[in-house]
């Protein structure tokens, strides 16, 4: 009965943040529907779109764009308040270390998908869209670009490396959790070196420089996700002092 009523308490709290979350991000979402002109009108100024002509081969395209606009804005202004409510639905059954150190999480968590945005859009899209522009161009090919086209190659560039700028916190989880420690991450370096070589040569265009400009970034990602990863560790295995 008791495991029950627990049940029904968490479910009811469940229901309780995620209702939270939604409202937020509906009235973000209204925001994002009023800011869109301006934020796309900034997107057009930039040095990746300025020579670059927005052609719309339907009605609705412009409707789309408005929309995927309005709804990235929302998920980037919901995520740390989802972020935070799914620390506050566990935050009773952390003692106040944990809920003091996970907590630090949010703050990092966003901090670094924000930087993952900032570098892939001001470093490598630009790049990419040179490097497109210039093999059309080499191939006599009439260049004629749909905006909804634009916007889906810019999401697919930036969102991978978004995504790639949490590894420092996803690093620093796992080792929490006992699943990493420092010397398996530097065991598996070779590997990681490998694997974020292969990947950035799948994100970026294929010469030499934006191999490296996208390549670089990423090994340093890794090896702060070593040394914050090696700190915790060391805090985690010291011993405690003694009262006596």
């Amino acid at each position: 009965m008791e495991a029950n009523e627990e049940l029904i308490a968490h479910l009811a709290e469940i229901r309780k943040r995620l209702i939270i979350v939604i409202a937020w991000f509906v009235l973000t979402l209204g925001g994002g529907f009023y800011l869109s002109p301006g934020i796309l009108k900034y997107i057009r100024s930039q040095p990746a779109a300025v020579h670059i002509e927005w052609n719309v081969f339907s009605f609705t395209d412009g409707l789309f764009i408005y929309m995927k606009c309005a709804f990235v804005f929302a998920v980037f202004l919901t995520l740390p308040i989802l972020l935070y409510h799914i620390w506050a639905f566990v935050r009773p059954g952390l003692t106040d270390a944990e809920a003091k150190e996970t907590f630090a999480y949010i703050p990092a968590a966003f901090f670094l998908f924000l930087s993952g945005v900032a570098f892939s859009y001001s470093v490598v899209f630009p790049m990419m869209v040179r490097f497109m522009k210039n093999m059309n161009q080499s191939i006599g090919a009439v260049e004629t670009y749909g905006i909804d086209r634009y916007f889906s190659f810019m999401f697919n560039v930036i969102f991978p490396l978004a995504v790639a700028f949490e590894m420092p916190v996803v690093v620093l989880f796992l080792t929490r959790i006992g699943v990493l420690t420092p010397e398996r991450l530097k065991k598996a370096r070779k590997y990681a070196y490998l694997g974020l070589a292969i990947t950035g040569s799948c994100i970026s265009p294929p010469d030499f420089v934006s191999h490296l400009s996208v390549t670089i970034p990423l090994i340093l990602l890794f090896e702060l996700s070593v040394i914050v990863s090696g700190q915790y560790y060391r805090r985690k295995i010291a011993p405690m002092p003694s009262n006596s």
